[in-house]
C-alpha cells in the first residue's frame, strides 16, 4: 500500500539506489506500522531537474498510502527528508514531498482493490 517515489537529479550507482530503497522501505514500515512486504519504493536518479532556478542537487518525492493521517505528515516529511539527505547529500531545503491518501477503492492490488 505505501508507495514512495523519489526523483532526483543526483546520479547514484546501483548499490547506492538499492541501499537507499532498503533504508526507505524499513523506515516507512516502522513509521506506518505496516508490514514491509506491502511497501514499494522507486528511485529515478540522474533526472533532468531544475529547482529554484538552478540544477543544484534536488529531489521530488511522492508518498502515497491508504489511511495516511494528515497529522503525521510532518513526522514523515522530517524522517524521509533526513534519510534522503543522508544518502544523497541533497540539502533538505531542496527536497519537496507530496503526500496523498487515496481512497481504498482507488488503490489496486492482486487484481482487486482495497
Amino acid at each position: 500500500m505505501p508507495y514512495l517515489k523519489i526523483d532526483t537529479n543526483v546520479s547514484l550507482s546501483y548499490d547506492q539506489k538499492e541501499e537507499l530503497m532498503i533504508a526507505c522501505s524499513q523506515l516507512l514500515s516502522q513509521l506506518l506500522q505496516k508490514p514491509e512486504n506491502y511497501v514499494m519504493i522507486s528511485v529515478r536518479a540522474g533526472a533532468h531537474m531544475l529547482f529554484g532556478g538552478t540544477t543544484d542537487p534536488c529531489a521530488y518525492l511522492e508518498f502515497k498510502s491508504l489511511g495516511l493521517p494528515e497529522s503525521s505528515t510532518p513526522v514523515f516529511s522530517e524522517a524521509v527528508t533526513k534519510l534522503l539527505a543522508k544518502h544523497t547529500e541533497i540539502d533538505k531545503s531542496r527536497i519537496y514531498t507530496e503526500f496523498s491518501a487515496p481512497e481504498r477503492h482507488m488503490w489496486g492490488w492482486n487484481g482487486g482493490t482495497f
